[in-house]
């Protein structure tokens, strides 16, 4: 984590990459160009702290057949990634607008790195909050000696649940890489790191607030370069 304060302060070009159609692309096809590169960037970024989670749901449904028990296991990462997928609808308007509003305003444009630094800052103080430990919590938790049903229903359930405290709780750490620059492999590498430490690390607490004060400093660090370069 510590190379995030490295990493340099994105300008517009990386911005409008992200956001703004490509030549010949149509509105909505940049949204679902978007929304593809989300939906693929968060399954590699989340699937090493979720696959535990999935493998203890298969043990809270036992006595049934292979296929049907993979079928209800799918429905859980639909579910899940539903509510990934609903965020990033959510993420592209405004990101849109941000990256429209930077190309027109010279001066937002100027300061723009700044924020990117706040913004990471902001993202670093959230990991010790009482909410993010709540979610956390909620992220690590697994029906466990518990018997789920066996039914579509109840998997479905089981995977907007999961989803929705994921999101809760990793949103911060995610929203990184956007702001960095969706297409930033350094970012997406450590924030995946950091993600799936602070799920799967012994000392978890401490693992996800040590996170906070790395994240903290990176944004301090990018904060001051763009000021510096300002």
């Amino acid at each position: 984590m510590s190379a995030m304060g490295e990493m340099p302060v994105p300008g517009g070009s990386a911005m409008s990459m992200a956001w703004m159609p490509l030549c010949g692309q149509t509105w909505t096809g940049a949204a679902g160009s978007f929304l593809g590169m989300w939906v693929a960037m968060t399954a590699a970024m989340m699937l090493p702290s979720f696959a535990p989670l999935l493998w203890r749901y298969r043990r809270a449904v036992p006595g049934m057949s292979a296929g049907r028990l993979a079928g209800l296991t799918a429905l859980v990462c639909v579910g899940y990634f539903c509510v990934w997928t609903a965020l990033g609808m959510v993420a592209y308007p405004v990101g849109l607008a941000v990256t429209t509003a930077q190309m027109q305003l010279p001066a937002l444009a100027r300061a723009f790195p700044i924020a990117v630094g706040l913004a990471v800052l902001v993202a670093g103080a959230f990991q010790f909050t009482a909410w993010k430990s709540r979610h956390l919590v909620c992220c690590r938790e697994a029906p466990g000696d518990r018997r789920l049903p066996a039914d579509a229903g109840t998997a479905w359930r089981h995977g907007l649940r999961l989803g929705l405290h994921c999101t809760s709780c990793c949103g911060n750490l995610m929203a990184i890489p956007l702001v960095v620059g969706v297409m930033d492999l350094r970012a997406m590498a450590l924030v995946t790191a950091a993600i799936t430490a602070e799920r799967l690390a012994p000392a978890r607490e401490g693992v996800a607030r040590a996170i906070g004060a790395v994240v903290v400093a990176s944004g301090l660090v990018l904060t001051a370069r763009a000021v510096a370069l300002g």
